[in-house]
């Protein structure tokens, strides 16, 4: 089995067992976890003059339904600027109608149809973690460097530590991230309250999720800001 295809059975698996609508943002918990990463990026993206996002050509790697392009938009994206692609095509359709103007694409992220040198700014939310295959890895974080211009920047969000119930993701180190982008600059912050954790106490407290996103072993992921060569 390839892994792409061992990708998309894991997507159909997920599909099948988890309650539907358990990801959504209208959920306490992920509203909030979704919030508390937007402001890391924004203070990230403003320290490194990348803010407003007017005029920068955007894309997001492993885009879902286009909540992050979505977010992108509100900093001064335009839509024509927006490329989405993910290996889910019911995904990219419900983002195809969440933001009319953008282009998207139902394809494989190691192998991207776009011109090197096009975008001003490379995203991937997690997408790193749902391949397992350290080949694969390597060929999307050098397709995300091909196609950002000399300057550009990747914001990468990723798992830092692994998730004992679930096989079939697998944790992003700093030392991992260097390796596959070598040559670059990396600024990295720790950000996340625990799932389990802010699924706990965010419907009761966004004061109590705050206060405990705060103590640095709770927090189970890095965000990172990849910057390529001038």
């Amino acid at each position: 089995m390839t892994e792409v295809a061992r990708i998309q059975g894991e997507y159909a698996r997920r599909e099948a067992e988890i309650p539907a609508g358990f990801y959504d943002l209208t959920r306490p918990a992920n509203y909030f976890a979704h919030c508390q990463l937007a402001r890391h990026i924004a203070a990230m993206l403003d320290r490194a003059g990348l803010l407003p996002l007017e005029g920068r050509k955007i894309a997001d790697i492993g885009c879902g339904t286009g909540n992050w392009l979505l977010e992108f938009i509100q900093w001064g994206a335009r839509p024509e600027d927006l490329f989405g692609i993910d290996l889910n095509p019911g995904r990219i359709e419900q983002a195809r109608a969440k933001i009319p103007g953008a282009n998207f694409e139902a394809g494989d992220a190691s192998q991207l149809s776009l011109a090197a040198g096009s975008f001003d700014l490379v995203s991937q939310f997690t997408a790193f973690s749902s391949v397992l295959d350290g080949s694969m890895r390597r060929s999307m974080a050098s397709e995300m460097i091909r196609i950002l211009k000399p300057g550009g920047a990747i914001i990468s969000y990723d798992l830092r530590v692994g998730n004992p119930r679930n096989s079939a993701v697998a944790p992003i180190s700093k030392e991992a991230a260097r390796r596959l982008f070598s040559g670059c600059r990396i600024d990295v912050k720790r950000v996340t309250l625990a799932p389990p954790l802010a699924r706990l106490t965010a419907p009761r407290s966004w004061m109590l999720a705050s206060f405990l996103e705060r103590i640095s072993f709770l927090r189970s992921h890095n965000l990172m800001l990849i910057r390529k060569p001038a």
